[in-house]
């Protein structure tokens, strides 16, 4: 497993990471049994960063990886990521540092842990990012080791350059994938020349780019790619990066017919992102073992082509480009 630096922390992590929302909900059902296996199934396959959420099913995922790290890797160094932000009304005045330390506090009681490594602030909305208060409350946290390092986790583009701008932000996570392109323009560049750490979200495009839906696929009522494909729930590009699922099929086609010979379109699909130059780490999610042993593959993988790439480029600007590049 190839490992990088993880922006301003200092840590040196895999660049395949997991994600793991779909341990505490939104993706159907996980039991217990499964996350813990798919967490021991990624640390085995060298995966050595974990990214979560306080709201990923109510502090449920924070708690199966403290319970994971406390009985199960012990002498493992594995840096856990997690984000706050998302359990009040995500309005400025919520962002202060009462509410941080109510929150950190929580995670720290689920994440069995004094120091948190990285902390995130969950995709607020502009005016945080923009607020010289809520960083001098964030260095308070970092101050009193209640945080090791923060960083933001974003919807748009310009909401990442802004948090690049500030010094103390270590890290920047935004929806990056083969259909999601847009952080090539400025984003990447800017992180990569400030020293902050991109973290790839939505890796798959929700599952898009395995190639493996139809038009028939059935998810579940409790699956945001059921519930969340008009933005009801939450930013529309955190489901299929904001793909009509129609266009994403015909596009998921075309990408699938890119993939190098004995190689997989999700391994492709997460190779392409782990290749770039400036990203820290990628954190496809995984519901069984077995996903969260293919995904660790492509962290791997031998370096993909310049037709690939060029292929890449030429599906988005056909199908995909003038619905997403001007949205996020």
């Amino acid at each position: 497993m190839q490992t990088r630096i993880l922006g301003r922390t200092g840590r040196a992590v895999s660049v395949m990471g997991l994600g793991t929302w779909q341990l505490g909900g939104d993706w159907g059902a996980v039991t217990d049994a499964d996350a813990l296996g798919v967490l021991a199934a990624s640390v085995d396959a060298g995966v050595t960063f974990f990214d979560t959420a306080d709201v990923y099913g109510d502090g449920r995922s924070e708690r199966l990886i403290g319970d994971f790290l406390a009985n199960d890797a012990q002498g493992e160094e594995i840096t856990v990521a997690t984000k706050m932000g998302r359990r009040l009304a995500q309005v400025p005045e919520n962002y202060v540092l009462a509410n941080f330390r109510e929150w950190t506090d929580r995670s720290r009681r689920n994440l069995r842990t004094e120091t948190l490594d990285l902390v995130q602030v969950h995709c607020p909305p502009s005016a945080v990012l923009e607020s010289d208060e809520v960083y001098d409350a964030l260095d308070t946290l970092v101050a009193e080791q209640v945080i090791e390092s923060y960083g933001v986790s974003v919807e748009t583009c310009e909401q990442a350059l802004a948090a690049i701008a500030r010094p103390g932000v270590a890290t920047v996570q935004i929806v990056f994938n083969a259909f999601r392109l847009k952080p090539l323009d400025a984003v990447v560049p800017a992180a990569r020349e400030a020293g902050v750490g991109i973290i790839a979200r939505v890796p798959l495009a929700s599952g898009l780019l395995t190639g493996k839906y139809t038009t028939a696929t059935v998810f579940a009522e409790s699956d945001h790619r059921n519930f969340n494909r008009d933005g009801s729930h939450f930013d529309v590009g955190e489901t299929f990066s904001g793909v009509d699922f129609e266009v994403g099929l015909q596009a998921a086609t075309e990408f699938a017919a890119l993939a190098p010979a004995g190689v997989t379109a999700t391994q492709a699909a997460l190779s392409w992102v782990a290749q770039i130059d400036g990203v820290s780490a990628v954190i496809p999610g995984a519901r069984s073992v077995a996903q969260a042993q293919g995904n660790a593959t492509a962290g791997v993988a031998e370096e993909l082509s310049l037709e690939f790439n060029e292929g890449v480029q030429d599906i988005y600007d056909r199908l995909l480009r003038d619905a997403i590049h001007p949205r996020w």
